[in-house]
């Protein structure tokens, strides 16, 4: 293979610049539709499982991004065109609330006053046995010291305890470490 030819595999997409700008911007909203659909949950706490099917779905779709063409000029193309199509999606999402709403999503209260919306947590595929160590990292321990529990947009699970729950938690730390600091004082007096 001579120089010109190697330059030309490099610098002369395969397909026509049109097409190469076309394909990444339906794959990108194909993709932000279906992770949309199969949920909040997968992308704030990812199992292994998930991160291979995100990697192998960004293989998948690769092909359909490129089409034929291998260039270096080709893949620029379509690597520019994902990153404008994702910053011009954000500013557009950021300025009309029903756009961002779809996109992100809505809060979802998960638990008020003690009282768990088990209907909730079965359409946001929250198992219950995962909110119980959700709250105990919070310092509490069950759904009666919650006054308000929701699933973020991003996934996360927020956690607020009751009023009286917090000063009672706030109470037993402050107990706690003035009973060290008890046993600190009566080890250096002996």
């Amino acid at each position: 293979m001579d120089m010109s030819q190697i330059w030309q595999n490099l610098l002369v997409p395969g397909v026509s610049v049109v097409e190469k700008i076309v394909r990444p911007i339906i794959v990108f909203f194909f993709l932000i539709i279906a992770l949309r659909v199969f949920g909040r949950r997968e992308l704030a706490q990812l199992s292994i499982g998930d991160l291979v099917v995100i990697l192998l779905l960004s293989n998948t779709v690769q092909n359909a991004i490129i089409g034929e063409d291998n260039s270096l000029v080709g893949g620029l193309i379509g690597a520019i065109t994902l990153l404008v199509t994702n910053n011009v999606t954000d500013q557009i999402i950021t300025r009309n609330k029903w756009l961002k709403g779809w996109f992100e999503g809505k809060e979802i209260e998960l638990i008020r006053d003690g009282k768990v919306d088990k209907a909730a947590l079965k359409r946001e595929d929250v198992e219950e046995d995962e909110l119980k160590q959700t709250i105990r990292k919070q310092g509490l321990e069950d759904f009666n010291d919650v006054h308000l529990c929701i699933l973020e947009t991003d996934g996360n699970i927020s956690v607020i305890p009751k009023d009286n729950m917090s000063r009672k938690h706030l109470q037993a730390q402050l107990d706690q470490i003035l009973a060290q600091q008890q046993q600190i004082l009566e080890k250096m007096s002996k």
